[in-house]
């Protein structure tokens, strides 16, 4: 391929990143508001109804296409990562990079192999026993996920881990956010500073409440705060 069909290549391929990037940014605020259900002092019964509304069969063509994008983007940022690599060809490049970007953004591909090895991780926990292999609770067999949730951040060192990887979603963000929107064109000089901000409130808003939520329900399932 020549030097003209490569541009093109890596260009349709950030096109896609950016495409699947912004459609899993209006995931995550879904699935947060569903997440905070569960802070709801009513024993789970909201979180629990908004779980079985998402089990419907018309949710399904939405859960195939969420899983979708995971993977297009996933796929997409280990090719970009790869020719990346492969285009610094010389320290002066590198040493350029590193200076005009942060480094965050040079990491992108360690922070989301975190992120996806976490996403294991959360599927095993949470989506797999509710949608194939069921779970006990207490040795019987439950359908109670708010009571799933309850019964493995009753674990430290599972909290511990959801707080941190959520640090990395936070950086991974902070790039993503704007870069989505910067890739699609969809970036003005005169809303560039807006969408910064918006990206940098997200990119801590987000993250933070993902991370409060497991932290919450440690303490209440330890007595430290009421139910």
């Amino acid at each position: 391929m020549n030097q003209k069909g490569i541009f093109k290549n890596v260009v349709v391929k950030k096109y896609i990143m950016g495409l699947s990037g912004l459609f899993l940014i209006l995931f995550l605020l879904v699935h947060l508001s569903i997440n905070l259900c569960a802070l709801i002092p009513d024993g789970g019964n909201t979180f629990n109804e908004l779980a079985e509304f998402m089990d419907l069969p018309v949710i399904k063509p939405l859960e195939v296409g969420l899983f979708i994008g995971f993977i297009i983007h996933i796929l997409d940022a280990l090719v970009l990562t790869l020719q990346n690599r492969k285009a610094r060809k010389n320290g002066y490049e590198v040493s350029a990079a590193n200076a005009n970007s942060k480094w965050y953004s040079r990491s992108m591909g360690i922070l989301g192999t975190l992120l996806l090895m976490f996403l294991i991780i959360h599927l095993a926990h949470f989506w797999f026993p509710n949608r194939f292999t069921g779970y006990e609770l207490d040795g019987k067999e439950s359908h109670n996920l708010y009571q799933l949730m309850l019964y493995t951040f009753n674990e430290l060192w599972i909290v511990v881990l959801y707080v941190l990887v959520q640090i990395s979603l936070g950086y991974h963000l902070l790039h993503g956010f704007r870069s989505a929107f910067q890739t699609l064109g969809l970036n003005h000089p005169r809303y560039n500073t807006i969408i910064e901000g918006l990206g940098v409130i997200y990119s801590i808003t987000v993250p933070l409440l993902f991370a409060v939520i497991p932290v919450i329900l440690y303490l209440r399932i330890h007595g430290y705060i009421p139910y």
